[in-house]
């Protein structure tokens, strides 16, 4: 397994979900070739939706960007392989919480 060679780049899940996380993923790498990306974010989105309840998204790849917003709790960003994944469950929009776009206008002013 590839699980000792991830690199955690940036969470903050509770330690339980990133082990999980990670297991799942060096698991896929067992069963999926690197090139079957597409295939193993959906396992990884499917376990994480039915453990925790839906709304996860799961990227996979070699090479991406990406800006999202994620309900706090629910990152991980890490590489396992020469692979990349960033897994989060989606937030609501900053208008949607005033109370957190408030705390952004302060930081920012």
């Amino acid at each position: 397994m590839l699980e000792g060679r991830a690199v955690i780049g940036e969470t903050d899940m509770l330690l339980t979900m990133q082990q999980e996380a990670l297991h799942l993923a060096a698991k896929d790498l067992d069963v999926f070739d690197v090139t079957e990306s597409t295939e193993i974010a959906r396992f990884i989105k499917k376990e994480f939706d039915s453990s925790y309840g839906p709304g996860w998204q799961c990227i996979v790849g070699t090479d991406f960007g990406s800006f999202v917003t994620h309900c706090h709790g629910c990152f991980i960003y890490f590489c396992i392989g020469s692979l990349t994944i960033l897994l989060f469950r989606g937030g609501a929009a900053p208008e949607a919480e005033p109370n957190w776009f408030a705390a952004m206008e302060t930081v920012k002013g």
